[in-house]
């Protein structure tokens, strides 16, 4: 069968995200965005922190482990000193980043995130998601953090907690209490989880999420809870009044065809082969690239036309087809 990757109509890169949970009061590293070496020593200096993480910004996964065609490996650098942060920026800024999940040739690092690096002494789990089965949101909760829940969830599931919130009422003081407890969080280490937990939840309606996803959700040595990582997905019917975040869309490092299929609302992903599939309906749209793999050919590309078409959307796919030159 064919393994497709849904594209996320709406890509924010990491600082995006920070920013607009620290907006909301959510608890995350101190952090500044520098886009020349200058500006990364300058942040590093500002900064005055202990040791200092520089994440170089690029939305594919993995950067840890990439490679930089300047020659520098790795895309997240631990130092204490700001000076190397300019070093380190300098075979960054500009230089493509090839991870996993990157094209052959990589991706174009623009901007770089120069932050407070914080000791973790305790990771856990925390999401609050749409769950068609409860008509509402779901807080789901793991002791266990910085790993893939997944894999909690099949090892361990007796560590996995759910809490349903009624829509209506919002999440109640006791709710977000005993999520705290079962993540772990002691002393007053509970309360000030579960008032994090409260802000994500604001934060969750706020901004029209489907998800809001933390791994870790820690402890630091000092006693500070902190979102060290999060994802967070949005609701794509919402864009009329979330205009400022949908505006922060980057789209710098989609295909220049994707790029021109979303201008017609049309949900396109390349692929690697030579026959085009022109489809209307996501289902069919993947039945049709497994009976092609299935029979021996390869698709050049999934593309749903959805369900309301409109004819200038029709033509619109069919230039996009006719001009791969795969197909």
């Amino acid at each position: 069968a064919v393994q497709l990757t849904p594209r996320r109509w709406l890509n924010l890169q990491e600082y995006q995200s920070k920013k607009i949970m620290a907006d909301h009061g959510v608890t995350v590293q101190r952090f500044f965005v520098a886009d020349s070496a200058n500006d990364a020593l300058e942040a590093a200096q500002r900064l005055k922190a202990k040791e200092i993480v520089l994440k170089a910004q690029i939305l594919a996964g993995g950067r840890g482990k990439g490679v930089f065609n300047s020659g520098l490996k790795g895309g997240v650098h631990l130092t204490k000193d700001p000076k190397i942060v300019e070093q380190l920026a300098k075979q960054m800024i500009g230089y493509n980043l090839s991870t996993k999940q990157t094209p052959k040739d990589g991706v174009t690092v623009k901007k770089v995130m120069v932050a407070e690096a914080l000791n973790i002494s305790r990771e856990t789990y925390f999401a609050i998601l749409m769950d068609r089965a409860c008509n509402g949101p779901v807080m789901v909760g793991s002791p266990q953090g910085g790993v893939d829940i997944e894999e909690v969830a099949v090892t361990s599931p007796e560590l996995i907690f759910k809490e349903e919130i009624d829509i209506f009422e919002g999440i109640k003081d006791h709710q977000a209490l005993q999520m705290a407890k079962n993540l772990g969080f002691k002393g007053p280490l509970e309360q000030q989880a579960a008032d994090q937990i409260k802000k994500l939840y604001n934060l969750f309606l706020k901004i029209d999420a489907t998800q809001v996803e933390v791994n870790p959700f820690g402890e630091t040595p000092e006693g500070q809870v902190v979102c060290f990582d999060a994802k967070i997905n949005f609701d794509d019917n919402a864009e009329f009044r979330q205009k400022e975040i949908f505006a922060m869309d980057d789209k710098s490092e989609n295909e220049p065809i994707e790029n021109e299929a979303a201008k017609y609302d049309l949900k396109y992903i390349g692929l690697d082969g030579n026959i085009a599939c022109f489809v209307n309906g996501a289902g069919l749209a993947m039945a049709t690239c497994d009976i092609i793999s299935l029979n021996g050919g390869k698709p050049a590309n999934f593309l749903d036309l959805g369900g309301g078409v409109k004819e200038a959307q029709v033509y619109q796919a069919f230039k996009l087809l006719t001009a791969d030159p795969k197909v």
